[in-house]
């Protein structure tokens, strides 16, 4: 658990200032030293082979923000996905029905937006940009919100997220992979089984998984051409997720260590005894034994992605030299395609997903959530940011779609956010709990 001190470091809305500050230094930075800014992110600092193939890898801070840093960002999703999927609001038919229905309602009507603007253009590849959600940007909104709305919707929120995040991974892995490196692409695999092959061994050192999940299977992945955020996902399904030890034997085995220290106690020195130590190195190891792995690492990465990784993504990709000039791209078809996307496709499949869903009285709102809750919520899933940015520079490849696509997604979220935190800031609260 984490301590009340530090329990800042797990507010959705710490994540979702700093992202923000990320976003306005790196808007600030690339318009008043915007050679500054290219040079420091896309500057060359070393290029490799992997000897699979005779493919020349570039690194620069623009690749390891999003290729190393972001397939740990990825790995972090893939622990959420694995948990809820496990035993969380995804883990029965009847908890994740209707957040993953309107999950699914809020990732095809964007994407059809967009794609309907933008057929037959060049840019419209580009059809994923819009179906993001940015999950610490939406909790971030909800949290200043406050107790005005119910702990359900938030909870709902989350598992639509999660759900969206899901459906983004499938989406990179089909659709944004270009050209595939079958012998990389193989390596890669074959560091997947073993870790599945060490899980079901028993294997709970985290230093095996870490250890063969990068220099096997995400160096494996990022050369064949699957983006290595993929690898981050399926490494992240091979982390354990049974204890060694039931409760119950833990408190029992605790119960007759922790007698067993009643004799150390008395000792007004801060030196313990060897038996102490002992006795103090059994409580551990049993500690750890009790413990759910996959939980675990989820917290260690919690604040590791909120308050580093996911603000230096920000801040290598929002950094956008802005000119009057964009006036004249409002009516741009990449505009319009993420502008709709998100602020209308958005909330408008989320709320028509979850009010077919309970028609057809296969689910039904959370407890104390209305349809304006609702409404709110799906314009706070309309905050695509980091995930659309990251999609951003997979779908389109030309460096003025890129540029275009980036203002818009900021200014897109930004009113999304606005939207939905007027909603919910004067929702009133459920009469009952029928849909």
């Amino acid at each position: 658990m984490t301590s009340h001190k530090w329990h800042w470091l797990h507010s959705p809305i710490t994540g979702g200032v700093l992202l923000l500050i990320a976003a306005a230094a790196a808007l600030f930075w690339a318009n008043i030293a915007p050679q500054h800014y290219h040079h420091f992110w896309h500057n060359t600092l070393w290029e490799v082979s992997t000897g699979l193939s005779d493919k020349v890898h570039v690194i620069n801070l623009h690749k390891i923000a999003n290729e190393f840093l972001m397939a740990i960002f990825f790995f972090f999703i893939g622990l959420e996905i694995k948990r809820e999927l496990l035993d969380g609001d995804l883990s029965s038919f009847q908890k994740a029905s209707l957040p993953l229905f309107a999950a699914i309602g809020g990732v095809i009507f964007p994407a059809a937006i967009y794609y309907l603007i933008n057929l037959g253009l060049p840019s419209a590849n580009g059809w994923g940009i819009p179906m993001a959600t940015d999950i610490a940007f939406a909790l971030g909104v909800l949290a200043i919100v406050g107790s005005r709305v119910p702990l359900t919707l938030k909870l709902f929120l989350s598992a639509l997220a999660i759900g969206d995040d899901l459906m983004a991974v499938i989406v990179i892995a089909i659709f944004y992979t270009e050209q595939i490196f079958v012998n990389e692409l193989a390596f890669g695999l074959v560091g997947l089984v073993v870790l599945a092959i060490a899980n079901r061994a028993g294997v709970r050192s985290p230093l095996f998984y870490y250890t063969i999940g990068l220099s096997i299977v995400w160096i494996s992945f990022l050369a064949s051409g699957v983006h290595a955020t993929i690898a981050g996902v399926a490494v992240a399904f091979t982390i354990p997720s049974r204890r060694e030890i039931s409760m119950d034997s833990y408190l029992k085995q605790a119960k007759i260590l922790l007698t067993d220290l009643e004799s150390d106690r008395h000792f007004k020195n801060d030196v313990l005894t060897t038996h102490a130590i002992k006795t103090l190195k059994k409580i551990k190891a049993i500690s750890f034994q009790a413990a759910n792995p996959l939980q675990l690492k989820e917290e260690a990465l919690h604040p590791i992605s909120t308050l580093f990784i996911v603000p230096f993504f920000a801040l290598g990709n929002s950094g956008i030299s802005i000119d009057s000039s964009m006036l004249a791209e409002l009516t741009n078809p990449i505009v319009l395609g993420i502008a709709a996307g998100l602020i209308i496709g958005k909330p408008l499949g989320i709320v028509l997903f979850t009010k077919l869903l309970t028609l057809l009285n296969l689910g039904q709102l959370p407890r104390g959530v209305t349809w304006t809750h609702i409404v709110g919520a799906g314009f706070l899933a309309g905050m695509g940011f980091t995930m659309s940015l990251f999609i951003t520079d997979l779908a389109l490849k030309d460096p003025e779609f890129q540029i275009i696509a980036k203002v818009t997604v900021l200014v897109a979220s930004i009113l999304s956010g606005i939207i939905g935190y007027l909603i919910l800031v004067r929702a009133k609260p459920a009469t009952n709990n029928i849909a």
